[in-house]
Formats: C-alpha cells, sequence, structure tokens
C-alpha cells in the first residue's frame, strides 16, 4: 500500500514508470541541427488536424513542411494560423503526400473513415504516423493496421493522449499499488452537453471541395451540411458516434487502469433520448464489458452539463477500499473515511506528441506511450460497445479470433464495404 504523501505518491509514481504497460515519457530534446528535422505533414486539417500541425511546428526538430485537405477554405485558414506558413506546401490529395519521399512523419486529422486507410498506406509508404481516434473505422481495419506496423516496423501512435499525463500516470501507479484495494468495476463516464444539429437537405459541396475524394471509402451518398465538417461523427458509414469520438478515451483508461484486454461478453443498450434529427448514432448508452474477474462500464449522456462523480469525462475505479477518479485534469483519490485528495498534471496533449517524435528519432516503436497494439486493444471496445448497440442483443466475444460466436448480425459489422478506388490497403 502506498502512502498517499504527495512526495512519496509523486516518486513511487515516478519509480513506477517501467511496471505500468506500454507507458514511456519522452524526454524534450534541445535544439536540433537542421540535418535532424523531422519533416512532417498534416492530413486532414480541421480543428483537431490543425492543432496538431501546430504543436509538430512547435519543437525544434520538427517542421511541418507540408498540409492536406479537400476543403480549400480550411487549407486557407490554416496557413494564416501555423507559424512559417510561407514554407508549407498545401495539397488537396494526400497521395501527394505518400508519394513524397522528403516527408518523415504524418498526423491525421480527418474523419474516422479515413484513420485506418491513411494510416495503413501511411506506413506501407515509409512513413511514421500519428492517427487521432478512434485509429480505426472497424475492427477488421485496427488489425490490418497492428499488422502492417509489425511488418514495417514504423511507429503508429494514437491520439489517447492521457498516455503521456503524469495526473494518469499517477492514478494507474496508485492502483497498481493497491493504493484502493481490490479493484472490482470501473465506469467509464462521458456526460456532456452536444447541441442538436437539426435536419440538411441535400445540397451541392462547397465551392472548390473534392467530395468524392473526401467520402473515400465510404459509400457513395450526398452532401448535407450535416455530413460535413464535424457533424460526420453522428453517421455510421463516417463516424462511430460519441462512444469513438469522446469515449475512446475514458475507456482507454479504464482498461489500462483495470490492465485488462478484450472482454469475454458485452451487452448494451442505445439510442436517442434527446435528439430527433439527422443524427444516426446514440445520444444515451450504457454498455457493460464482463471479464473474469472485474467489470468495465461506460455510461454516456449528450444531453446534460453537469457532472457525475465529479467531471464530466473521466474514469472511476471502484475499490475494496476507496475510489480512485481520472480525468484529464488529473487524478484523484478518496479512500473509505478520508477526504478527497486530488493530483494535478500539465499539458498531455504536447507531452504525447513529443513522445511520438522521440520514438521516431529513435527508430523504436517500443518508447511510444500509445502505439497501436495498445490503442487497437482500447478502440476494440469502442467497436464492440457500438455493434452490441446496434444488434440489441449481449454478445460473446472471441478476442483471439476477432469473432463474435454466433452471432452472424455481429459478425456482419466487424468490416466494411469499400468504394472501388478506395479499397483498405494490402499488408
Amino acid at each position: 500500500m502506498i502512502d498517499l504523501d504527495r512526495r512519496n505518491f509523486m516518486k513511487t509514481a515516478t519509480a513506477g514508470l517501467a511496471a505500468v504497460s506500454s507507458f514511456h515519457i519522452g524526454t524534450p530534446k534541445g535544439v536540433a541541427g537542421p540535418n535532424d528535422r523531422i519533416r512532417h505533414a498534416g492530413i486532414g486539417i480541421g480543428g483537431q488536424g490543425r492543432r496538431l500541425c501546430e504543436t509538430f511546428a512547435s519543437f525544434d526538430d520538427c517542421e511541418l513542411v507540408a498540409i492536406c485537405d479537400v476543403d480549400p477554405g480550411r487549407r486557407a485558414d490554416a496557413k494564416r494560423r501555423i507559424p512559417n506558413s510561407d514554407k508549407v506546401r498545401e495539397v488537396e490529395d494526400y497521395r501527394q503526400i505518400l508519394d513524397d519521399p522528403t516527408i518523415d512523419t504524418i498526423s491525421i486529422g480527418t474523419p474516422d473513415h479515413w484513420h485506418g486507410p491513411l494510416a495503413i498506406a501511411g506506413v506501407l509508404a515509409g512513413k511514421h504516423v500519428y492517427v487521432e481516434k478512434p485509429c480505426c473505422h472497424n475492427l477488421h481495419e485496427g488489425r490490418m493496421m497492428v499488422e502492417a506496423a509489425k511488418k514495417t516496423g514504423k511507429c503508429i501512435q494514437h491520439g489517447t493522449q492521457s498516455r503521456s499525463g503524469q495526473g494518469t500516470l499517477e492514478g494507474i501507479e496508485a492502483l497498481r499499488e493497491g493504493v484502493i484495494g481490490k479493484v472490482r468495476m470501473a465506469k467509464a463516464i462521458n456526460s456532456q452537453l452536444r447541441e442538436p444539429i437539426g435536419r440538411a437537405k441535400p445540397t451541392d459541396p462547397p465551392a472548390g471541395v473534392n467530395y468524392d475524394l473526401w467520402l473515400g471509402p465510404a459509400d457513395q451518398t450526398p452532401f448535407t451540411q450535416n455530413r460535413w465538417h464535424y457533424n460526420w461523427h453522428w453517421f455510421w458509414d463516417l463516424g462511430t458516434g460519441d462512444l469513438g469520438n469522446d469515449g475512446t478515451h475514458q475507456l482507454d483508461v479504464a482498461r489500462w487502469g483495470l490492465n485488462v484486454k478484450s472482454p469475454h461478453s458485452v451487452s448494451a443498450a442505445g439510442g436517442q433520448l434527446f435528439y430527433d434529427d439527422d443524427h444516426e448514432t446514440p445520444d444515451t448508452q450504457v454498455i457493460t464489458y464482463e471479464y473474469d474477474d472485474c467489470y468495465l462500464m461506460y455510461e454516456m449522456r449528450l444531453w446534460n452539463n453537469y457532472k457525475l462523480e465529479g467531471f464530466h469525462n473521466g474514469v472511476t475505479f471502484y475499490g475494496d477500499e476507496g475510489i480512485l477518479g481520472i480525468e484529464p485534469s488529473g487524478c484523484y483519490i478518496q479512500k473509505i473515511g478520508a477526504e478527497r485528495e486530488k493530483f494535478t498534471e500539465g499539458n498531455q496533449f504536447s507531452l504525447h506528441i513529443r513522445n511520438f517524435l522521440d520514438a521516431v528519432q529513435a527508430g523504436d516503436p517500443s518508447k511510444l506511450n500509445a502505439p497501436i497494439e495498445v490503442a487497437f486493444d482500447s478502440v476494440t471496445l469502442v467497436h464492440l460497445g457500438n455493434i452490441a448497440t446496434r444488434v440489441g442483443t449481449k454478445l460473446h466475444y472471441d478476442g483471439v479470433a476477432g469473432r463474435f460466436k454466433d452471432n452472424d448480425a455481429a459478425n456482419d459489422l466487424i468490416a466494411r464495404n469499400y468504394r472501388k478506388g478506395y479499397e483498405l490497403p494490402t499488408v
């Protein structure tokens, strides 16, 4: 049992780095020489994609050399915001990025349906890849991403930046030390207010937008504003709902803390209690993942702006001797009969990208805090939860085979059909 004194807690957490699965904090480098700089390109430069580009460009040993997006308006907006924009090439077609042998790394900030295909194509083209969450749009893509990383030896870092957060590390290490006793359940909480999107009729795409390329592997559907920037999250052929959008973070931390991989069964219920609009994905979702000696629960409500267990989005671990909570701002521990203790952390987003650059510089994927094989274990929970919600029955899953037992409807959702010309790259 660890001492909850702050100094001892920090000392124990730091000393235990090696014991925490797949965790490594990159050491910031000094100013790099011009020949040592990593040449980086961003593909998909909306809000998060542009933030990625800005952060990559902020490191002395990394040079942002290209941005790629099918929307000329977003390219123009990014050029106004990013540093040294006069030296940054802007392109529409991602293939120009992959075909450029001078580019070392790419970040993928596209809609979900492009994450897997671009990441696989990226490493096969010799690039190291930073891919936003969820890493894949379906389970088959995720398995292919793991295989592609093994085959090429390239880094694929997942955008679950909590794995580079000091507060998260403190919480995980405290769980490993038994600070709240035997942990029998974790609850991943996604509690926030996301406004309705209304209904939108089909229109022509905005001028200059290559909508066919934006759709890529997805179904050939008419353009509407509700299937466009950001709102694509709420359509099954493009996104993964808020379970994939935000829940990926909470499920990743919950799975990490419980030290588990694939559950043997999953049951779920979800639907729309709040929305009455173009949404296809749920605004309310409750999922239970069953393991041999613990449960992992996910609760999502997109219609409230009050906190649960002290936060909007986070994870609570329940043990015999108290509870431990982890959220983006840090973690807290509350032992039975004691006051709550709170520990905070710094800029995990920047640290996560720093870690990726360190692994690239070392040519060593094992240094990644969120390598694709670990990421896929967590994103598997996203897809299991969505599939269980969509088929409406309890599912039994074989994590080794990657198949559901005796449920054809669920197995039909493991992969997708890819439009001609946008097939998944062969690994």
